[in-house]
């Protein structure tokens, strides 16, 4: 087989099952591959001796009968996960050196499994942003162009490294994390699948802290059955993590191509906002058709405290940045800038470590945080933010799933909005919510717009329901046909 990089997840495991081709011969494809994507910096460290070592290891593993789940697979690992021994770097110059001493369990249970790793993916810095600008190594580039355009555009964030190195065929799949849509909306501008699951599925131990009560690992692949392959092997309890969740993990690819007959799909009134592009609506009016003639029953729901979703969490999420980030000194690991003092030693590493966006969080946060306007401010989002949950509660009255577009936009060039954060922050406005309930989330290719550019639809469950997301993802898929790919130009 002479397109090895091309294959889905599922194929490629076939693949190896039936020893068309050897766990080897795949990872020298991608590394190859890898080596070859530089103008689209989705790989900040190339791990490609280590991932041969572990390939040869699958392939002595699959001749004694031993193979898991994953064996032999190369994909690529976000940069907010600690891989031992191998740099992490959370996307910023204050980790700049580390190497942990300790494997995240995510990556622990995926190189279990028998997964090869590649390397470490971009992001933005400390998972703020949602365009990979915030990188201290440079934005990751989307692969994808708009038709009769040469303008750079972004992939998406934070996990645009993961999007990107996907939607190019890089690896078979990613590890992401998601704090306010960074799975889903890099999906969404990729034409690749993601699904944010419910809030403890995925251990948050070993991934470097954004904010603690928001942040969840999730996959991302190019079809909706290799999220769920990957996110089978991710998910589990882990007694190191105090809010990971002790249940039962499904087998998620059991789902995908199951029956949707009879499912009622909520459709929110309030995600209809002014000023929306004609084009986003148009493929949410396709998506509800779809999911009509695939045999379930759609009908509107209220979420009446969406409007405040935003300002709360632009209040919840830099407010417990501010307290994770404090650790960050110069003391223990990473970058140190030496003052006179320690005090001035504190001030020079983190002027010095942490870039514009990253000190504009913490400073919000110390803000909402402070005497005076912690009631004000932190204590009144924790309230809004129940009362989205408690939406969410009384919408599954009526419905099993939520139908929504996953971003407002398909995407934007770089640059174009990076001098508005304001602008910027609005890219979150469809998935925020769902973090904030700790609701499992996924975004699934549906169509292109009038450039050319990939768009996504969002599709929300309850709590540790993501077999219902996997079968209603599976049947946008079907019907959809997305097959676009983007035009090799790196």
């Amino acid at each position: 087989m002479s397109d090895l990089t091309g294959l889905t997840l599922k194929a490629a495991l076939d693949g190896l099952a039936s020893k068309s081709f050897s766990s080897e011969e795949i990872t020298q494809a991608h590394v190859t591959a890898v080596a070859d994507s530089r103008p689209l910096n989705a790989f900040v460290i190339e791990t490609p001796d280590k991932a041969l070592e572990m390939a040869r290891a699958s392939d002595a593993r699959r001749a004694k009968g031993e193979a898991g789940p994953l064996d032999g697979a190369p994909l690529g690992i976000k940069d907010l996960f600690c891989t031992e021994g191998v740099e992490s770097t959370a996307g910023s110059m204050i980790l700049r050196g580390f190497r942990p001493a300790y494997e995240s369990t995510v990556t622990s249970n995926l190189w279990r499994d028998g997964a090869v790793m590649l390397g470490k993916l971009n992001m933005d810095e400390f998972a703020m942003g949602s365009s990979n600008e915030t990188s201290a190594w440079g934005p990751a580039v989307n692969p994808w162009r708009a038709a009769g355009g040469n303008a750079q555009l972004t992939p998406g964030g934070s996990s645009g490294g993961s999007a990107s190195a996907v939607a190019a065929q890089l690896c078979l799949g990613a590890t992401a994390t998601d704090t306010g849509g960074s799975i889903r909306q890099p999906a969404a501008f990729t034409g690749t699948v993601g699904i944010k699951p419910t809030y403890g599925r995925c251990s948050r131990w070993g991934i470097v802290a954004f904010a603690s009560s928001l942040d969840q690992a999730g996959p991302m692949a190019r079809t909706v059955e290799d999220t769920a392959i990957l996110l089978k092997s991710m998910a589990g309890h882990d007694p190191k993590d105090t809010t990971s969740i002790d249940a039962e993990v499904p087998d998620f690819a059991s789902f995908c191509g199951k029956s949707v007959k009879g499912l009622r799909v909520g459709i929110p009134k309030e995600y209809r906002v002014d000023g929306m592009p004609a084009e986003i609506d148009a493929l949410w009016e396709q998506g509800i058709a779809w999911l009509k003639e695939a045999g379930c029953e759609i009908v509107e729901v209220s979420l009446p405290h969406t409007k405040y979703a935003l300002p709360a969490y632009y209040i919840i999420a830099p407010a417990e940045a501010s307290s994770n980030l404090a650790r960050y000194d110069g003391m223990r690991y990473g970058l140190r800038v030496d003052g006179a003092n320690l005090t001035e030693t504190y001030e020079n590493t983190r002027a010095q470590g942490f870039g514009a966006e990253v000190k504009r969080r913490i400073l919000i946060g110390t803000y909402v945080l402070s005497a005076g306007y912690y009631d004000a401010y932190y204590l009144k989002a924790l309230k809004v933010r129940r009362r989205i949950a408690d939406d969410f509660d009384q919408a599954w009255q009526t419905c099993d799933a939520l139908l929504t577009p996953t971003a407002p936009s398909a995407a934007f060039a770089l640059g174009e909005k990076s001098d508005d954060p304001v602008a910027m922050y609005l890219n979150d406005i469809f998935t925020v919510t769902v973090n904030l309930a700790g609701l499992p989330g996924m975004s699934v290719p549906a169509g292109i717009d009038a450039n050319g550019l990939p768009l996504g639809l969002q599709l929300i469950g309850r709590n540790l329901d993501e077999g219902t997301l996997f079968s209603l993802g599976s049947a946008i898929e079907k019907a959809a046909d997305f097959r676009a790919k983007p035009a090799k130009w790196w």
